[in-house]
């Protein structure tokens, strides 16, 4: 093993802070030395909870959104179909911008800090947008396509964050920061289903925006990405026994092979089955977020089980992203992940048995159920992109595959509004739930490239001494 004593993380001399750089029998190289302190000028559980508010501040514009369609469509005069369909282009964005806000990171065009400040911005307006313009085209400009890229803006940012900072056991803390997408809705599900209607919905929405970039501006200032292919400095690699802490994340989901770039990912194969997967199981979640409350009420449960269904699908939504991501520490990501998705398949089904037998505490279970496999996907997909292709390319090779969420927002929401025309809450649950099934076989085709399939649970080989200068 070679210190590099006279290097600051910047690769210039002179500094005090020094680093070692190890590299492993595949090449995989680790930068140790640094601790999170002098880095940051504190501790990187900063690097959690300040994206985790984030994440609840911004979550409204999609877990709410179903609660306030029908006083935005009686106010502006919408259809149901141009609601939904708002929300479909929300999603659109959403998760379009993902790749190329990743691609702007990694070039150092576009810092952190930056990207969240014009995240704030640009929700703010969207928010307005939606209180103020009554025709649908403008309104899907402003919310679906400038809101949609501003909230899309902070979620990619703040995922990526958490990443970078736990590379050692990631599953758990991207779990709770993705967790408060969903249930940060809470308090606005219940606001819009008991306090919100067309005397008071353009004040609601504007403080709501105003709301959004006080605290998604207030978290960004305080936002910084660590070096590329920084560890912590008191635990181990993985496979390097150095008399210190190990971590315990690697012995079922060791690192990635190398660094690769999203081309190499891509060509891989496996980033293209993750981004199928991606597309079918947040299908699923989009479709469950826009016709929960409306099924309820069709089917006679009254607007509290409606609410309170959705608020269900919310609370356990997020508290499922962190269960699932301390549990894929332990299990392994992928056998979690087809878990997860496979609840969510069988949820759908459930719900349509509850409303055959007008069973309102059933309902509400299988609301449970829907919600936490529609959440939980999300944080396993975000940890297992950088497990299997590495923590330096991670900006954009998870935009790639939450590029996916573009396609599933088209037929999770506004095609989902047509098939709920054609064939009824009953085909169309029925359609989701088969849905969730075939991206449960996609996800069984996932392997981590680079390793042999047999060693996907075994550690790095033990890391060999090189100079890096």
């Amino acid at each position: 093993m070679t210190d590099v004593n006279d290097l600051t993380p910047d690769g210039t001399s002179g500094g005090s802070r020094t680093y070692r750089e190890i590299i492993d029998g595949r090449g995989r190289v680790y930068r140790v030395g640094e601790t999170d302190r002098e880095l940051l000028g504190q501790s990187r559980k900063l690097m959690v909870y300040l994206p985790w508010i984030a994440m609840m501040a911004i979550s409204v514009s999609e877990y709410a959104y179903g609660s306030a369609e029908d006083t935005l469509s009686r106010a502006h005069h919408w259809t149901q179909g141009d609601a939904f369909w708002i929300l479909s282009v929300w999603v659109f964005f959403q998760a379009g911008i993902a790749f190329p806000a990743g691609w702007l990171r990694e070039r150092g065009i576009l810092t952190a800090r930056r990207a969240m400040f014009l995240g704030a911005v640009l929700s703010l307006f969207g928010f307005a947008a939606l209180a103020h313009l009554d025709n649908v085209v403008p309104a899907i400009c402003g919310f679906g396509v400038v809101g949609g890229t501003g909230s899309g803006l902070v979620y990619a940012t703040c995922i990526n964050m958490v990443g970078k900072w736990f590379p050692e056991r990631r599953g758990a803390r991207t779990g709770f920061v993705n967790g408060g997408f969903a249930y940060g809705a809470l308090p606005f599900v219940f606001l819009f289903n008991y306090g919100f209607d067309t005397g008071d919905f353009t004040e609601v929405l504007d403080l709501i925006g105003v709301y959004v970039l006080i605290v998604v501006a207030g978290c960004a200032w305080f936002f910084r990405d660590p070096p590329k292919n920084w560890w912590p400095a008191d635990i181990d690699p993985p496979g390097f026994g150095g008399g210190r802490k190990s971590a315990a994340g690697p012995a079922r989901n060791p690192p990635a092979a190398r660094q690769f770039t999203p081309g190499e990912a891509v060509r891989s194969g496996m980033l293209p089955v993750m981004w199928v997967a991606v597309v079918l199981t947040a299908g699923v979640s989009v479709f469950g977020i826009s016709f929960q409350v409306d099924f309820a009420k069709e089917v006679g449960f009254g607007p509290l089980v409606a609410a309170s269904s959705m608020g269900v699908m919310s609370v356990v939504n997020g508290a499922g992203r962190t269960v699932v991501g301390w549990l894929s520490d332990l299990w392994g990501r992928k056998p979690t992940l087809v878990c997860v998705i496979v609840a969510l398949g069988l949820a759908q089904f459930g719900v349509i048995w509850a409303g055959e037998i007008h069973s309102q505490w059933l309902f509400l279970v299988f609301a449970l159920l829907s919600g936490f496999g529609g959440g939980a996907c999300y944080p396993l997909f975000a940890a297992l992109t950088p497990d299997y292709f590495g923590e330096n390319h991670n900006a954009t090779n998870y935009g790639l595959v939450y590029s996916g969420k573009i396609i599933s927002g088209l037929f999770g929401g506004g095609l989902g509004s047509m098939v709920v025309t054609a064939w009824g809450y009953d085909g169309a649950y029925a359609l989701a739930g088969g849905v969730s099934m075939v991206a449960a076989v996609f996800t069984l085709l996932l392997h981590r490239p680079g390793h042999p399939r047999t060693r996907d649970v075994t550690p790095d080989p033990r890391p060999v001494s090189r100079e890096l200068l």
